[in-house]
């Protein structure tokens, strides 16, 4: 059956499972799940572990999953991230579809889950194939405008190029802003990890390899979309 969603919305279930009374389980879900990513266990393992002792839904586990990092990889992001406000005029490198998906997901009501290194990200997935919704072009819009308010650039946009409609996508980002350079790239993830640019991502993978970064989807989610369902399943870390 084709995909006719319109919206990156949220899942019929999301209202119950992320409900406000769930999120002090999921909190002590993500302490937990840290705590033994941090003792060195397996991520598969450890995930069972924690979340057949809280009876999490696997929507619940993969939330849990996104939220969460080791001691270790949570001190090391921290000392590379780079605020957005000291970047100027310094070349942004963008992980397209992660940031693109976050900013769709947020105007359309579904939920975004503040993680333990301070990053917002959403539950969407691409499969595959890409669907433009009715939200893409005023994300893509909100994401020109900011960063042409922070006076950032010159901007890179990578995308996957094995993903069905990246192409299409490619034409969308350039007509809303021509001055970015977008490019397709069988896999974005090495190029980002090996960036000397700033890296714009919140992808656990890349932000622990990049050499600097920014968190740049939660500085537009909370500045400029007020509405959007922030999930608070932060924790606090080292020292």
């Amino acid at each position: 059956m084709p995909d006719s969603r319109r919206h990156r919305g949220p899942h019929p279930e999301d209202h119950r499972l992320f409900h406000r009374d769930r999120v002090g389980d999921l909190q002590k879900a993500v302490t937990d799940f840290s705590l033994l990513l941090s003792r060195g266990y397996a991520t598969p393992s450890a995930l069972k572990l924690v979340g057949d002792h809280f009876n999490l839904t696997e929507r619940q586990r993969t939330a849990v999953q996104r939220a969460s990092c080791s001691d270790d990889a949570l001190v090391g992001r921290r000392k590379r991230e780079i605020a957005l406000s000291a970047i100027g005029e310094q070349p942004l490198i963008i992980d397209g579809y992660n940031i693109l998906t976050t900013l769709e997901t947020a105007l359309s009501g579904g939920p975004i889950f503040a993680c333990r290194e301070g990053c917002f990200r959403d539950m969407a997935s691409i499969h595959g194939t890409y669907r433009k919704v009715e939200e893409t072009v005023p994300a893509l819009n909100l994401l020109s405008d900011y960063l042409s308010g922070a006076k950032c650039g010159p901007i890179t946009v990578l995308l996957d190029s094995p993903v069905s409609n990246s192409g299409r996508l490619k034409a969308v980002i350039e007509s809303v802003n021509p001055n970015w350079k977008v490019e397709l790239v069988p896999n974005p993830d090495p190029l980002l990890s090996a960036s000397d640019q700033i890296v714009v991502t919140a992808d656990s993978v890349i932000l622990d390899a990049a050499k600097r970064w920014t968190n740049l989807a939660r500085e537009i989610i909370s500045a400029r979309i007020p509405q959007a369902w922030i999930i608070d399943l932060s924790i606090p870390g080292p020292d």
